[in-house]
């Protein structure tokens, strides 16, 4: 009984590494977590669903952005980065022009609507950003700020390595 195929199977999931201790497990229930307040807040305050106020956002810190730049800086892939750009240009928020660099593209670009829902949008970024780290000391928030900033800049770099490994 106690060489059972369940006893060797509770047995060896004992040993292997706990999932939630795993950094990267833990980061990502982070995110989805903040996702699902940063949705609720969206929705409410700017009626744009996640996706579309990412877009938005990265619209105004960066524009203009053709719809390839747009998925690089609001971290989505081109096809959400297609389909949330077309839907901030049907509700009039943003306008898309021929591209000078490409003939074949176009570049984003606020509405005046789209900018003044930009500028709503950001006070609720910033608000929801003091939320989640509210539960920090100002001295480790500057840490966490300074420790988040290397992870990223060394995954980017881990990423490019990949990717250029496999061209």
């Amino acid at each position: 009984m106690a060489d059972s195929p369940s006893s060797r199977r509770a047995a060896g999931r004992r040993k292997a590494p706990a999932l939630g201790d795993s950094f990267t497990h833990r980061l990502h229930t982070l995110g989805k977590l903040t996702d699902r307040v940063t949705q609720a807040a969206y929705l409410d305050e700017t009626a744009l669903p996640l996706g579309e106020g990412r877009c938005l956002a990265a619209i105004g810190a960066f524009a203009p952005l053709s719809v390839k730049d747009l998925a690089h800086r609001a971290n989505v892939d081109k096809g959400q980065a297609s389909r949330a750009a077309q839907s901030l240009v049907d509700k009039g928020l943003v306008v898309k022009t021929p591209s000078a660099a490409d003939a074949r593209g176009v570049e984003l670009a606020f509405t005046p609507a789209g900018e003044q829902l930009w500028r709503r949008l950001m006070r609720v970024i910033e608000r929801r950003n003091a939320e989640i780290v509210a539960c920090l000391s100002p001295a480790e928030q500057a840490q966490l700020d300074g420790l988040l900033g290397r992870l990223v800049a060394h995954a980017r770099t881990l990423a490019e390595r990949r990717d250029d490994a496999l061209a």
